[in-house]
């Protein structure tokens, strides 16, 4: 690709080194050039890139939901008595690594703009991995507390880094889907670590426990995956290996009018600045607090739940695995209508009446066998507030500009989804078992004030289009623009040029890493 090599070298020779100093790297790829690109062109790139990001992705955070869900199963198979636990300490150790988390994001923002993705990852994955394998060797509570702390450590960072990558290879139609892909494993993990847990406790072992046998297998998974990720994931377009060079180019045209980026590696802190003041940031760190109270429940006492229904603890075990295939189901349902429909505000509100009517099932039933078919429906129902995570997120990148101010929000959003990792099993105290009235009725409530918090981001939105609207029309633009990144087909920006003046032309600012408030030509999408 020569000629695109050129055009970026007369960039430099041009004086406006300054320029693509602090843009995005593919800038230095592609210069002002515009690339000849089709539809046909896009779908080859598309499905080149998730046979391996795509791939890479779907793996790696089903390691992580797999890591992090065990520790139910743990608890069933006798956890809890083996190493000492009493009281809440249980729900403690439920917690720390939530706790760790939080304590991290700020790093977490920081390590993802500055350390290659290739280098990042395999570092996390080791890390849990090594922390997970290591849970295997605890045996009172201090010990469990340390690795927990260290598993959560090292997962900090995993989310944010997963959204952003997603967020630098697709358009904002595609990403819906691929981020269903992946966050989508947490039902899949769901499934495999309830047939896992059944079929390693049943193995006799005079040297370990059915739980420290659990521990270690899906550690030493984890750690063992680390090396094959260093070897096929590639740090952004500009150093994809599996693209040519013409390909590099058009892969990063495609990407246009997203107007948020492809990858910059320059931490501003004008954009930290930025997300820190506006409102729509917090509201995405409600949304991700009162989901997660709810989504931390099903992870660390879903199975505890059912036992409490009167099933012994290998068919508690069985009983999460269609738990978890709704949760998989729900996923793709929720982003796939999402994707169809362009609203997620909506979508999001809605997937959430099932949870509450769920919540309210386990809160009135009495947990007696006749009433033990209810009582299950209730608690599968829960499953449909997995499909939000994923919602929030493609809501949050396809709405945010600027490495930095993604990294930023991105790592908020994962420390309030931490906190709400920490609240959630507190609301559930071992005394209250069977029925943990208390912690149903805390997260009955909550799910309501998630919806209104849904619709007032809605609303939020509107009113920063129509912002964005006459901010255009003060810089010599039309107040209306077509938003081709959310197309179901390529189809380019310069359409939109033709009836511009040639020192308004669209699209100009899509890699000079500007944020959504400082590029007049951003659209929110709902």
């Amino acid at each position: 690709m020569s000629s695109i090599d050129e055009k970026a070298k007369a960039v430099h020779e041009q004086g406006d080194q300054p320029t693509v100093k602090h843009a995005d790297l593919a800038l230095e790829l592609i210069g002002n050039e515009r690339v000849e690109l089709t539809d046909e062109d896009s779908k080859r790139i598309r499905r080149k890139t998730d046979k391996v990001i795509l791939a890479i992705l779907v793996w790696v955070y089903f390691l992580q939901i797999l890591d992090k869900s065990v520790l139910g199963y743990g608890a069933t198979f006798g956890l809890q008595s083996d190493t000492g636990l009493h009281g809440n300490e249980y729900s403690l150790i439920g917690s720390i690594a939530p706790i760790a988390q939080l304590a991290w994001q700020p790093f977490s923002s920081f390590l993802i703009v500055k350390v290659p993705h290739r280098i990042l990852m395999p570092t996390l994955c080791l890390g849990w991995g090594i922390a997970q394998a290591s849970l295997a060797a605890c045996h009172n509570f201090k010990s469990l507390m340390a690795a927990r702390f260290f598993l959560g450590l090292f997962e900090a960072g995993c989310l944010p880094l997963f959204s952003i990558i997603t967020s630098q290879w697709y358009r904002r139609a595609e990403q819906p889907v691929r981020i269903a892909a992946w966050y989508g494993t947490n039902g899949a993990a769901t499934i495999i670590a309830a047939a896992l847990s059944y079929g390693l406790a049943h193995i006799k072992s005079d040297l370990l426990r059915p739980w420290q046998i659990i521990f270690l297998f899906v550690g030493l998974i984890t750690i063992v995956s680390a090396p094959f990720i260093y070897w096929k994931l590639d740090n952004d377009i500009p150093s994809a290996r599996f693209l040519t060079e013409q390909e590099k180019a058009q892969a990063i045209e495609r990407l246009r009018a997203n107007q948020t980026g492809t990858g910059n590696r320059d931490f501003k802190f004008k954009h930290v600045w930025e997300a820190v003041l506006e409102p729509k940031t917090y509201l995405w760190i409600g949304m991700s607090m009162l989901l997660n109270v709810g989504a931390s429940v099903t992870n660390t006492f879903g199975p505890l739940i059912l036992n409490g229904l009167g099933f012994d603890k290998y068919t508690t075990s069985l009983l999460n695995m269609p738990f978890g295939a709704i949760q998989l189901l729900v996923i793709l349902l929720a982003s796939y209508l999402a994707q169809k429909a362009r609203v997620k505000g909506f979508i999001l509100a809605g997937f959430m009446l099932p949870v509450v009517a769920g919540l309210a099932i386990l809160y009135a039933l009495p947990r007696t066998h006749s009433v033990q078919g209810a009582l299950i429906a209730g608690y599968y129902l829960l499953a449909f507030l997995f499909g939000g995570n994923p919602l929030i997120v493609t809501w949050i990148v396809g709405n945010t500009a600027g490495t930095t101010k993604k990294s930023t929000i991105m790592s908020l959003y994962n420390a309030a989804s931490s906190a709400g990792n920490i609240v959630g099993p507190l609301l559930f105290n071992k005394k209250d078992a069977p029925a943990y009235h208390p912690g149903l009725r805390a997260c009955l409530g909550i799910f309501i004030a998630l919806v209104a918090v849904v619709l007032i981001q809605l609303a939020n939105l509107v009113f920063l289009n129509k912002m964005q609207e006459r901010k255009r029309v003060r810089n010599g633009k039309k107040a209306k623009m077509v938003d081709h990144s959310m197309q179901n087909h390529y189809d380019s920006i310069d359409k939109e040029n033709v009836e511009e003046e040639a020192q308004n032309r669209l699209g100009d600012n899509a890699f000079l890493d500007m944020t959504d408030r400082e590029n007049d030509e951003f659209v929110y999408i709902y």
